[in-house]
This record gives C-alpha cells, sequence and structure tokens, in this order.
C-alpha cells in the first residue's frame, strides 16, 4: 500500500480558487452518478451501482502535487480551445499499484467533445458502470486514516462474503476551509455483488 498525502499547499491554493469562482456564480458541483444497492448505516458503508462515466487522468510522481496541478491546468483553459471546463467533484486518487489521479469530466461531455489538453500528460479513460463498496468518513484524510478506513472495509467485505474486483481509490469531496467534523471523503473499491444466492 502506497503512502498517500495531505492535500498539499499548491492543491490548496486551486481547490479555493475553483470553489470561490462556482460559489460566486451559485453553480453546484456535479457528482458521479449512483444507485445505493445497499447500505449499512452503523458503519457508513454503502454498495453502489455506479453509471458511466469519462475520466480526465494524470499520473503522480512522489506527490500529488503535480498530478492535481496537471489536471487543474487541463479544465482552467490549458487545452486546444482554452475552454474552461467546470470542476467536479470527488478529486480521485489511487491507494495502490500506480499512482494516478483522476477528475471526472462533466456528463454533458462526450469523450470527442473534450479539447485535447495542451500538456500530453493528461489522458483520458471511459470508466464503465460498476458496482462499488464504500465507506465514508470524515476529518482530513491523512494516509493513517484512509488506510485505517480501507483495512476496516476489506474485514467488512470479508466479513459479508462480498468479493473484491479491483483495487480502491481515496476521494475526497470538500474545499479546503470545510470545517474537518463536515468533511466528507470515501473509500471506493469495486466489488461482486449481488451476492450468488445459495439455496
Amino acid at each position: 500500500m502506497q503512502q498517500l498525502r495531505y492535500l498539499s499547499h499548491i492543491q490548496t491554493l486551486f481547490i479555493s480558487l475553483v470553489t470561490s469562482v462556482m460559489t460566486t456564480q451559485a453553480i453546484a458541483i456535479e457528482e458521479p452518478v449512483y444507485q445505493v444497492e445497499k447500505a449499512w448505516e452503523a458503519e457508513q458503508i454503502e454498495i453502489r451501482a455506479y453509471a458511466p462515466r469519462i475520466m480526465a487522468v494524470t499520473g503522480m510522481n512522489e506527490d500529488s502535487d503535480s498530478g492535481f496541478r496537471v489536471l487543474a491546468g487541463y479544465i482552467f483553459g490549458g487545452n486546444a480551445e482554452e475552454q474552461k471546463i467546470a470542476m467536479t467533484a470527488p478529486v480521485q486518487q489511487t491507494m495502490a499499484g500506480e499512482k494516478e489521479m483522476a477528475f471526472m469530466m462533466p456528463a454533458e461531455y462526450a469523450l470527442k467533445d473534450l479539447p485535447q489538453p495542451e500538456d500530453q500528460r493528461v489522458s483520458f479513460r471511459e470508466a464503465p458502470a460498476y458496482t462499488a463498496a464504500v465507506i465514508q468518513f470524515s476529518g482530513w484524510a491523512s494516509a493513517e486514516k484512509a488506510d485505517e478506513n480501507w483495512q476496516q472495509l476489506q474485514r467488512f467485505l470479508i466479513a459479508e462474503g462480498i468479493d473484491i474486483t479491483g483495487e480502491p481509490t481515496l476521494n475526497q469531496y470538500n474545499p479546503p476551509w470545510t470545517l474537518p467534523f463536515m468533511r466528507r471523503n470515501e473509500i471506493i473499491v469495486p466489488v461482486a455483488f449481488p451476492l450468488n444466492a445459495v439455496n
């Protein structure tokens, strides 16, 4: 498990700018479309069926600064048409394997409609519909807290007999000035669900 970091000062400035602009324009931040298949409220765990979506993706080196700068640059107009693209939530970051960061593209865009990025480190990925297990937690999403919640989710899924079919991601939804107890963070991992019924 690779270590995750707090959002850096540079990331914070970018998120502050995006959120301030959107707040001024009274534009709601778009989130992925999903349907809750099952929920365990006490554990803050859900099984969700996610709709397909398009992701702008970039690799991260030793820290997440570069990844965020690259993607933010693209949506702020760093593309062939100098077109600004609305920020969405959450900011998604891999927790294992190749280190990547991703922004969901607004649903109004088909892949062919997205302007070409000026920075070749930005690529697009069509994420198909899938089912995922999600655990939600508040506070600052430190590496230790993210890993603690991932371990908790794994134990729960094993106990429920739900198979994990992919790698987890850390997803952060809030601007940096949000009070810790009001912050929304999620670990999301693909799973096989519903379970095969046994008679």
